[in-house]
């Protein structure tokens, strides 16, 4: 392993790509802890910073998946929300707005255009949403004395939306001159930054206490440490195989007789990804939930009913909270994996390339013999998929741990890192294996 792992530096190119990918991460990360200057940060983290606040936990979820850092008012404090928003917008509207869908079939050319396209709604979001931002900040009286004035504000909007554009041109430098999906690994640097805060909850009591055997006084012992590491392992291992997990569809090409030669007749498999929704079904599904949250925090000061949906929705390890949260994760499950997977364009695809599922007619007959099998497998990502999102649940309510620790066991946050990881490591072996070096996968 580290003879594969210095062969990745004995690679020029390579070992260019990924130092200027961890330099733009680290102006990532340093751009991270440039507060605003209206802002008072320590009136905001008292505010924000209880997580069984409605809004507190609106903020802590929506920095997971967005490289965001809300609760904190920083340069980047929008993260790439408002890219990844524009970006969803545009995929959702391909499929039911016939010119995007034409720009879409029409190659680089047409997804250069959407790129433009989704650049320029990502501003007009910033714009919108650092406003919004702004406005919380002034309910909650924090925003310092003197600089509650227009000017200020427009300054703060206007410094938000460049730094949200900066990071999104840091993701395209990233795709471009670096290693990896750009995005992605700014969202998996956020993840990764909580890590060595939810470390030191662990390991402050020990380095006070001792290591004992033993839960006590709120210490976890040596047995509860190594049930949370072997669970940690199996999470990521399953994480892992459900994500690498496909449906191998047997696909033969038809026979062409030119001369006395013959052409074609190979068998091929048609890959169908078990987990063909990756992580939107979670993020989508969460942050659903979290609105109404929000919502009957706010009408349970008038007591009742309210009161009532307030306490089931601010408990997450309640019944009925769970219930509703793994069935938003089969809905969107099925939802995000009718608009991006058609099977008429496949079986299409097929047909033109002249090849077929054997048993089936090209055409119809295929088409929904491929629809078939992307319902009854998507079910089984959808179980992985609502798992992995109440495993931080089950572990901060059975082994009374904090949920920032319990986090990192399952939900959105563990998947991605996952994902982003593994599309990294397969990355990094196409260009050794280009090079006639053993992959790090192998």
């Amino acid at each position: 392993m580290w003879e594969r792992i210095r062969a990745i530096f004995t690679i020029g190119e390579l070992r260019q790509k990924i130092l200027l990918t961890l330099l733009l991460l680290a102006i990532y990360r340093i751009g991270w802890h440039i507060p605003l200057p209206i802002v008072d940060q320590t009136e905001m983290t008292a505010v924000f910073g209880k997580t069984d606040q409605g809004l507190g936990q609106l903020l802590s979820t929506v920095a997971v998946f967005s490289a965001s850092q809300l609760d904190q008012a920083t340069i980047f404090g929008l993260g790439i929300m408002p890219y990844i928003s524009a970006s969803i917008i545009f995929q959702l509207l391909g499929s039911v707005w016939a010119p995007l869908e034409r720009l879409q079939k029409e190659g680089e050319s047409g997804r250069k255009k959407i790129n433009e396209y989704t650049r320029y709604a990502t501003v007009v979001l910033c714009l919108g949403q650092s406003w919004f931002y702004l406005g919380v900040l002034a309910k909650q009286q924090l925003i310092k004395p003197g600089f509650d004035t227009f000017g200020w504000q427009l300054t703060t909007v206007i410094t938000m939306t460049a730094g949200t554009t900066f990071l999104m041109w840091l993701g395209e430098q990233i795709d471009e001159y670096g290693i990896g999906n750009g995005i992605s690994l700014l969202i998996m640097a956020g993840i990764l930054a909580r890590m060595p805060g939810a470390g030191m909850k662990i390991i402050e009591p020990i380095l006070k206490n001792g290591l004992e055997v033993g839960s006590t006084g709120g210490q976890m012992g040596v047995e509860m440490i190594l049930i949370l590491a072997a669970l940690f392992i199996s999470v990521v291992a399953g994480i892992v195989f459900i994500t690498l997990g496909q449906r191998r569809i047997p696909t033969q090409s038809a026979k062409h007789v030119r001369g006395r030669r013959v052409f074609g007749g190979t068998r091929q498999y048609l890959p169908l990804r078990v987990n063909q929704a990756g992580v939107m079904p979670i993020i989508f599904a969460s942050s659903l939930l979290l609105f109404p949250q929000v919502l009957f925090s706010w009408l349970a000061k008038r007591g009742g009913f309210w009161g009532e949906l307030d306490a089931v929705f601010s408990r997450h390890n309640g019944f009925i909270y769970n219930i509703l949260y793994v069935l938003l994760i089969y809905f969107f499950c099925y939802f995000w994996t009718a608009i991006t997977f058609n099977p008429k364009d496949m079986a299409d695809n097929l047909k033109n390339y002249g090849s077929f599922i054997p048993g089936y007619r090209p055409g119809k007959r295929t088409a929904d013999y491929l629809e078939k099998v992307m319902v009854r497998i998507t079910y089984v990502g959808a179980g992985f998929l609502a798992l992995v999102a109440i495993i931080p649940t089950l572990i901060a309510t059975w082994m009374h741990i904090d949920y920032a620790i319990a986090s990192f066991y399952g939900g959105t946050a563990l998947l991605i890192a996952v994902s982003v990881a593994f599309d990294l490591v397969q990355k990094i072996d196409s260009h050794l294996v280009m090079r006639n070096y053993k992959g790090l996968l192998e």
